[in-house]
């Protein structure tokens, strides 16, 4: 019976030869939960453990298994055994993440690996989902049935912030920026780092990714210590999007609701099984009929059950919605329009400024208004370059491949505006906008475009959302090459605009959208693009209004 993690208690007369017969049958199930065979297959574990104290938690409600469950069990025994000791977890809703690596995972290793020494942190955005956890691990090692399995686990301190044991242990329930930021830990959880329903604020998205970088990674008691991250995706700057642009050494467990062969997931442990594009993960416990609701919200969808911020195609702006341009030269505009998304500094970790130049013209069949993306660019600019007077016999092109590095904001929208005869320049009025517009009057006042501040309405989702119908209905294109196979590429300035787009509002940059949705929306508001209904609905209207014919003789 040490194998239990103690000495058997004593047994006398009918009621201890019952308790004997309990202990052999916990014996046995304990014995089965060998991690790993010679061959290296699966024998039980952690796995095994919350079969059997699965009933403590929830005596209602049935184990659905699957092998995502297997899964995130086997890289919790990979971090138990040392094999690893950072683990990035990213699997949609209801996966038991936070059972496993909150509840089972710490009682686990305190009592079947008798490491009671171990020192848990549970960090969430909101300590009320640590402290439900901590109530939930507390129910399991006070139970009877743990108890008698583990006596060697004795309790000091109980309660749903702090439980500590004999053995110097203990799991300590928090929240970001909570009290355990100044605490050290064996196993810091960070389990939901980012609030859903905030994952699009800037602000709060930054400070949590901030707190993970600077603040829980310091929160380790040794090299030996570990970081276990858990979470649904839910912006591609969110702390995922941290760890994994960063290149920081976690193991990556990656599960997908349906399965994308090229993001196959295969970590030193253990490999994706499915082989199937669109199979699905864990249909015994969530039956298609359950997720129809979430499939008709496609940022949640990607995000949260995809692991993917953007869905196939693109979030709002899809990226089969941009028409591609094939032709050697741009057809005749009859408008050029320059959109400014302004921002003053040379430091890759602020924000940068994004221009973007549009042509409007008529589609050769049909006649009907069409805008092509002419250029676009985003780049980190002082407002003003340094002054560099052009040498005598120098040719405007030499001077400017001569000075083009030492150019500030200001010069490179005017070099755009002169090099595309843009006709019209839309600054957003903001701060650094107003700057803009008071040095483009000053220094050209007499060139061929017009800067017209825009004050903004709504936030920027709501201005994307009034712009997407022009791309839906096949009025925005862009150039694009085609190959001797007749397979397209978008120009690489194009790329930049149609992969920030397509992440829109979850990715990490919205300047060049915000260029196009400022521009696209001026052109709409001024009657230059207009949608097939809108058209029809407007030639209606003139119809209707339209003053009675008159005889071209007046009748005798």
């Amino acid at each position: 019976m040490q194998a239990l993690g103690g000495n058997a208690p004593g047994v006398k007369g009918e009621a201890g030869r019952a308790k004997l017969v309990w202990l052999a049958k916990a014996a046995r199930e304990l014995a089965l939960r060998e991690e790993k065979d010679r061959q290296g297959s699966s024998r039980g574990g952690l796995l095994h453990f919350v079969r059997y104290f699965w009933p403590v938690l929830e005596p209602e409600r049935k184990l659905v298994e699957g092998w995502p469950l297997e899964a995130i069990c086997i890289h919790l025994e990979a971090v138990s055994r040392g094999e690893f000791n950072r683990l990035l977890g990213n699997v949609p809703p209801g996966f038991m993440k936070s059972l496993l690596v909150n509840v089972f995972w710490p009682a686990w290793e305190w009592g079947a690996l008798g490491k009671t020494h171990l020192r848990y942190l549970s960090f969430s955005y909101a300590a009320h989902l640590t402290e439900r956890d901590n109530r939930k691990f507390l129910m399991l090692v006070q139970s009877h049935r743990y108890r008698e399995m583990y006596p060697n686990v004795k309790l000091r301190k109980a309660g749903e912030t702090l439980v500590t044991n004999s053995g110097h242990g203990f799991k300590l329930a928090t929240s970001i920026g909570g009290v355990g930021t100044g605490e050290r830990g064996d196993r810091v959880l960070l389990d939901d780092p980012h609030n859903v329903h905030e994952a699009e604020s800037d602000a709060v998205r930054t400070r949590t990714v901030t707190w993970f970088r600077e603040a829980m990674s310091n929160r380790l008691n040794d090299t030996n210590s570990a970081i276990v991250v858990i979470m649904q995706r839910v912006h591609e700057s969110d702390v995922s999007g941290e760890i994994l642009n960063e290149g920081l050494p976690y193991v990556h467990l990656c599960i997908p609701w349906e399965y994308d062969s090229a993001r196959r997931c295969v970590t030193p442990v253990w490999e994706d099984p499915r082989s199937e594009d669109g199979e699905q993960a864990w249909l015994e416990r969530f039956p298609e009929s359950d997720l129809s609701g979430f499939r008709s919200r496609p940022v949640m969808w990607s995000g949260q059950y995809q692991q993917a911020p953007e869905p196939r195609g693109g979030n709002i702006f899809r990226r089969e919605y941009w028409e591609p341009w094939t032709q050697k030269t741009y057809p005749r505009f009859d408008f050029v329009l320059a959109s400014l998304d302004s921002a003053f500094t040379k430091n890759e970790a602020n924000d940068p400024s994004a221009l973007t130049v549009w042509g409007t013209y008529r589609c050769p069949k049909t006649g009907e208004p069409r805008v092509m993306l002419v250029m676009a660019w985003r780049k980190f600019l002082e407002i003003r370059g340094k002054r560099i007077e052009r040498l005598p016999g120098e040719t405007t092109p030499e001077y400017v491949s001569r000075t083009q590095s030492d150019w500030g904001l200001i010069e490179w929208t005017a070099h755009t505006c002169r090099k595309f005869k843009v006709e019209k320049l839309l600054v957003e009025a903001k701060a650094s906008g107003l700057s803009v517009i008071q040095e483009m009057g000053k220094l050209y006042h007499g060139e061929g475009w017009a800067t017209e501040p825009v004050t903004p309405a709504g936030d920027k989702v709501n201005r994307a959302h009034a712009v997407v119908g022009s791309f839906a209905e096949g009025l925005v294109s862009a150039p694009a090459i085609e190959d001797e196979n007749g397979a397209l590429a978008w120009r690489p300035w194009v790329q930049l605009v149609v992969d920030e787009a397509a992440v829109f509002p979850m990715g990490s940059r919205k300047d060049l959208t915000d260029s196009t949705t400022q521009a696209l929306r001026w052109l709409r508001m001024n009657g230059l693009l207009q949608m097939v209904a809108e058209a029809k609905e407007r030639e209606r209207d003139e119809m209707m209004h339209r003053p009675p014919t008159q005889p071209l003789y007046p009748s005798v």
